[in-house]
């Protein structure tokens, strides 16, 4: 029988840990396939969303999961023991598309080279922040503009390369780590986009490999390749694991923060989001907004606003909520509270 757009919305719901939430972060992160984290308070909302009994302290001390630039050549939070092989697979990649931009920063690739150098003496047995790389680097006569996008972008290109990783936080500072020191386990698969295939559709449960491409940022011809190696079952307009039960509960109301990454896994995101809404979710430059969450489908965004006494999350939602709705948003609030540590009251 071929599942409605309900069951599909149930299912995606189901494999995102929205429905069943998990206990820990590893187990969050690993189920999701990766975690969005270009902002650190987003990734953190992300796996509240997909837990339950964590705090954000819990989040930051994991040494389970770590940083680094892999699918979209963009930041994300991913298993460390599969470090190792996400890196090979995107690292030479994003080394590639990042060349036009490096050399509109002046990061010839000889300076990249010296760089590297350089970074290997500055770091082992450390956890050295931005401004701490960047001191190390001009007391060797490599010297970079701390305001621009050099910096950054020098980092991508040493992390794409193999060499380091975003280590734990300091406060709210990030840390950059050597790769070979923070990484003591790995794993290996024998085919490893036919492993990230798995993984993506086993986190979104019913996808296209249009979707799939979007998602990681790789060749259509490739996803086309790894989708045919798993032999899913057609899905409505996509494709799931065999072993995936295409029927699922409904999703409980859902607070997702900003860029979550059960928007963010589909080319085609219209069974999720409404596209006449779809601007008030999506403004422009990549922004993808902190969004509300009823029976699987986006049904409006958030904000807070903060008082010495009291975090007011602000629902706007797209059209009027049942109560029920709103008394499953109030439970949220309350989660996200005692997630932060701090008071929280919903305001609609």
């Amino acid at each position: 029988m071929t599942p409605s757009d309900n069951d599909i919305r149930a299912v995606r719901a189901r494999a995102q840990l929205l429905t069943a939430p998990a206990a820990d972060v590893p187990a969050v992160v690993g189920s999701v396939a990766a975690v969005q984290a270009q902002s650190t308070p987003a990734a953190r909302l992300a796996i509240r969303a997909r837990s339950r009994g964590l705090t954000a302290p819990d989040v930051d001390a994991s040494r389970a999961v770590t940083r680094t630039w892999l699918m979209r050549k963009t930041l994300h939070l991913v298993p460390t023991a599969d470090l190792r092989w996400l890196n090979r697979l995107f690292g030479p990649r994003n080394v590639q598309a990042g060349q036009g931009r490096r050399r509109q920063l002046d990061l010839t690739d000889e300076l990249c080279e010296r760089a590297l150098g350089k970074l290997q003496d500055l770091l082992p047995g450390k956890a050295l922040t931005r401004q701490e790389i960047l001191d190390g680097l001009a007391a060797e006569g490599i010297a970079l503009d701390a305001k621009s996008q050099a910096p950054p972008h020098l980092l991508a290109y040493a992390a794409n390369r193999g060499l380091l990783c975003r280590g734990q936080d300091v406060d709210t500072e990030p840390t950059y780590v050597l790769l070979d020191e923070w990484v003591t386990e790995s794993r290996t698969p024998d085919e490893p986009h036919t492993e990230l295939a798995h993984r993506y559709l086993t986190a979104y449960g019913v996808a296209t490999v249009e979707d799939f491409s979007a998602w990681s940022g790789l060749p259509i011809g490739l996803c086309r390749k790894a989708f045919t190696a798993l032999d899913p079952v057609p899905a409505g307009n996509g494709f799931a694991l065999s072993e995936t039960e295409l029927s699922a509960p409904p999703c409980p109301p859902r607070l997702l923060g900003a860029f979550d990454t059960y928007l963010l896994g589909f080319r085609d995101r219209d069974l999720l989001l409404d596209p006449a809404e779809a601007k008030r979710v999506n403004s422009g430059g990549g922004m993808i907004s902190p969004t509300v969450l009823i029976d699987g489908r986006i049904a409006g965004t958030w904000h807070t606003k903060r008082t010495a006494k009291l975090t007011k999350v602000v629902v706007e939602p797209f059209a009027t909520l049942p109560r029920s709705a709103i008394a499953g948003l109030e439970s949220e609030v309350d989660d996200y509270g005692r997630f932060l540590g701090e008071p929280a009251a919903l305001v609609s």
